[in-house]
């Protein structure tokens, strides 16, 4: 990000972080809705990989289907930013009262043997919700944060997440992946991301009948540590959230890592395919998308 555009997008978030929540709900979320039918009328570049990745996940859509998914997906995606900017603000057993949760056994189970958890998440729904049930209910947990520029931008994010309670980790390769190890060591839960690779030397999987790179990283962590990696589906409901822990995946060794991220994949392939307009994925995400300079990096 340029620096002229990294200083806007730090205003815009710092303006979104301090008036949304003082502004009516139902006021603010509306003209999020306007500004995502608005955006998805104009189809931007974001907006136009959006269609092509939705086109993979629901292939027998039409165009005038694809038109529709496209248009929930950006209301669906605004929504995302408009909670997210609301959410300090909120009592958490307000927010929590309209969570929908499902296979927390099996995460109690984890915690249980000692050696932690690995919960891996897609780009899907509300993640910073599901955070927030985590922390009431199990304590803290510990999580990556990309970094941003400029420098405020990402200060910004990591303070929005810590007042949720979250522990963050900044995403600075070996030194954040031995943070992460100690915490599961400790028996305590890491939440990451799993889709989308972001290194440019993720693990190639098929993922919808094409390939693409998942990251290594919750395999990896899970093969090191012993701790159970825990798919996890988020989506939206109409008056809240539903997140879906889902049983875990065996990885004990390094020639497993690769086998298990290929299930992460699969997991996440079916709750995306259920709830396809809450998949967040405006980037190129497919190695048949990706440059030819991206292709030879990974």
């Amino acid at each position: 990000m340029s620096g002229l555009a990294g200083r806007l997008a730090d205003l815009g978030y710092a303006a979104g972080w301090r008036f949304v929540p003082k502004l009516p709900a139902k006021r603010t979320a509306s003209v999020f809705s306007f500004a995502a039918d608005l955006a998805a009328r104009r189809g931007g570049k974001g907006v136009r990989q959006l269609r092509s990745n939705l086109a993979r996940v629901v292939p027998q859509a039409d165009q005038d289907e694809l038109d529709d998914l496209t248009r929930r997906a950006m209301r669906s995606y605004a929504r995302y930013w408009h909670e997210a900017f609301r959410l300090p603000s909120l009592a958490p057993k307000t927010v929590l009262e309209h969570l929908d949760i499902s296979g927390t056994e099996y995460l109690d189970a984890a915690l249980a043997e000692g050696n932690g958890a690995v919960l891996a998440l897609p780009h899907c729904g509300n993640w910073d919700v599901a955070g927030l049930w985590l922390v009431n209910h199990f304590g803290s947990f510990i999580t990556v944060v990309e970094r941003l520029e400029p420098e405020s931008l990402y200060d910004r994010f990591v303070a929005f997440r810590e007042s949720l309670g979250f522990e963050v980790v900044p995403s600075d390769g070996s030194v954040s992946f031995r943070a992460l190890l100690r915490g599961l060591r400790d028996n305590k839960v890491v939440c990451l991301v799993g889709d989308r690779d972001l290194s440019n030397s993720g693990l190639p999987v098929t993922f919808f009948g094409e390939e693409a790179r998942f990251p290594a990283g919750p395999a990896r962590l899970a093969a090191s540590t012993g701790a159970a990696l825990l798919p996890v589906g988020i989506w939206f409901t109409d008056g809240g959230w539903s997140v879906r822990i889902h049983p875990r995946i065996r990885v004990n060794a390094r020639d497993e890592i690769h086998p298990a991220t290929q299930a992460l994949a699969e997991v996440f392939a079916g709750d995306i395919a259920a709830h396809p307009t809450d998949w967040h994925m405006l980037q190129k995400f497919w190695v048949s998308d990706l440059t030819e300079h991206a292709r030879v990096a990974g």
